[in-house]
């Protein structure tokens, strides 16, 4: 099948975005891996960034990734009857891939990181502050310093940026053969 073609890319569309929902009910119900099924989740919006762009030039589009993102986040919350777990998706790793891509066309790899650190940094601070004042206010959880769980937080999604790194890069290996991809390894 033509990758260029619009019939390509629909379909491309729906298999990410029914697999997507698949791995984000998952995470919602099973105890114990819902982070790793949210990342896995995140890598059918990589795939549409790369599939949905023009072929000349290695040009990739957002546009898929874009919709993908949001319609799975308004499936979501359709069909997931635990609203509350669909945060981490919503906040985190639905769109995270779209940033990455954005991110990643500079050029200075000391730059990427330092934004990627900023963002990650600054997303988990608001996180907490939401769910200690909004979420979790009659709930008495272990006093530790908001600064070690922000830093630990970091280095975690820090670490999910190289693992989704080494998948893509895994991906274009396996299914776009000399495709020059800007995602890179930072």
């Amino acid at each position: 099948m033509n990758r260029n073609s619009k019939t390509f890319k629909i379909t491309m569309g729906g298999i990410c975005l029914a697999l997507a929902v698949v791995f984000i009910f998952l995470a919602t119900i099973v105890p114990g891996i819902e982070l790793t099924l949210f990342a896995i989740s995140s890598l059918f919006t990589v795939i549409m960034i790369m599939e949905t762009g023009s072929r000349d030039g290695n040009r990739h589009s957002l546009g898929g990734a874009v919709l993908l993102y949001v319609g799975a986040s308004i499936l979501g919350l359709i069909l997931i009857p635990n609203k509350l777990a669909l945060i981490p998706y919503i906040a985190i790793f639905g769109y995270y891939p779209i940033l990455k891509y954005c991110i990643e066309k500079i050029k200075s790899g000391i730059l990427q990181i330092t934004l990627k650190v900023i963002y990650f940094a600054a997303i988990l601070s608001f996180g907490l502050l939401a769910f200690k004042t909004v979420i979790a206010q009659s709930i008495s959880f272990p006093d530790y310093p908001v600064a070690v769980l922000i830093i630990a937080g970091t280095a975690l999604m820090i670490f999910y940026d190289y693992i989704l790194s080494f998948l893509i890069n895994w991906y274009i290996r396996r299914f776009r053969t000399g495709d020059e991809s800007v995602f890179k390894l930072s």
